[in-house]
């Protein structure tokens, strides 16, 4: 059978091994595997969200709410925009499938960091686009800029906090960057991790009502599957002037955000203690993981995230990834980024006292 020939070029997204897997793999039993792999959560979801689920199950044979505009009233009032502002994805990931069809097509060019986020030169590939990358690890806005006036990509992509690195850009040049940017380009900036970049320091932070009354041609992008423990409900949003979200709502199916998830995360951003709290103890735990490189001789990136980044010298990642899967404990291997590094989530202190017992037999 034949298929499209974009996609014998495209790689498959490889997201971190479930837990089910490693079990069947290597018969270990579920309670001896730490996931430490995919930036979840490790405190779970806040108990009023699980209560809030369970009274609505017996609604399931209903379709959803396709206005959605219980979750987008809260989000419009706790970003202090319009409830028009605001799209929502199946996990933010979608919204950027959304935004790569509406903006771009075979000819176009789109501008991505060299270490980002897979899912942004996978999407361009679906439509032929070109990927253009920086040269540097960490995000380089002089860089960037001469890029794009090299090139003029359709769409530019920022995510900051970056994954899989936790390098973050500072917003007083994230808005120098914006306003050189000419208005038919559309700027994507992605905020999957930005709650932890407030907390941890305010000379990062990226707020959707500045970018929507300051700009024509950027959206910002967040996401439930972080801070807010929902990865499992697949719920993210973008938020940008009327006229993008618009042109994005053109590409959206109906009801793609279920029931149980649209709950899920209107209850969510009502429980900002669980939020609050456990982005303190991310990093808490964080100060524990660089001391652990300090001491062990290990490079990494500092981070704005709920993850960190560890490079080795003398070691294989892919190495140290596998040995550690076979103890049942699931880290990123980052080769497939061309980094000799593994990316670890910061989970909790039982968790990470496992990490740090079988990373020192490694050493």
């Amino acid at each position: 059978m034949k298929f499209n020939k974009k996609l014998a070029n495209i790689k498959t997204y490889e997201a971190g091994k479930p837990i089910e897997l490693v079990v069947r793999e290597f018969g270990i039993e579920p309670k001896d595997i730490v996931k430490l792999a995919s930036n979840e959560n490790p405190y779970g979801c806040s108990l009023q969200v699980q209560e809030s689920v369970k009274n609505i199950v017996a609604n399931m044979a209903l379709y959803p709410d396709d206005s959605m505009f219980k979750l987008k009233d809260a989000l419009a009032e706790r970003f202090e925009v319009k409830s028009e502002n605001i799209i929502i994805g199946s996990g933010s990931d979608q919204v950027i499938e959304f935004v790569m069809h509406a903006k771009a097509n075979k000819h176009s060019k789109i501008l991505t960091n060299s270490v980002t986020f897979a899912m942004y030169e996978i999407y361009a590939k679906h439509i032929g686009a070109e990927v253009v990358k920086t040269s540097s690890q960490e995000h380089n806005l002089d860089e960037f800029y001469k890029l794009y006036k090299e090139h003029k990509p359709a769409i530019i992509f920022l995510c900051t906090p970056n994954n899989p690195t936790g390098d973050a850009i500072d917003a007083n040049e994230l808005y120098s960057f914006l306003d050189k940017i000419d208005e038919n380009t559309l700027v994507v900036v992605d905020g999957a991790y930005m709650e932890y970049a407030i907390k941890k320091d305010s000379s990062k932070a990226i707020y959707p009502k500045d970018i929507v009354a300051s700009y024509e041609n950027v959206i910002y992008l967040g996401t439930f599957s972080k801070a807010y423990g929902l990865g499992g409900m697949r719920v993210g949003y973008g938020v940008a002037k009327t006229g993008i979200v618009k042109e994005l709502y053109k590409l959206r199916p109906p009801f793609n955000i279920t029931t149980l998830s649209l709950e899920a995360a209107t209850v969510a951003l009502q429980d900002s203690v669980f939020v609050e709290e456990s982005i303190e103890k991310n990093f808490e735990q964080m100060k524990r993981y660089e001391a652990f490189a300090q001491a062990q001789g290990l490079e990494y990136i500092n981070s704005y995230t709920n993850f960190i980044t560890l490079f080795f010298q003398s070691h294989s990642s892919t190495e140290v990834a596998d040995t550690l899967l076979r103890k049942g404990m699931i880290v990123r291997d980052l080769k497939g980024y061309g980094l000799n590094a593994i990316r670890v989530t910061v989970g909790t202190e039982q968790q990470n006292n496992r990490f740090f017992e079988l990373m020192q037999a490694i050493l």
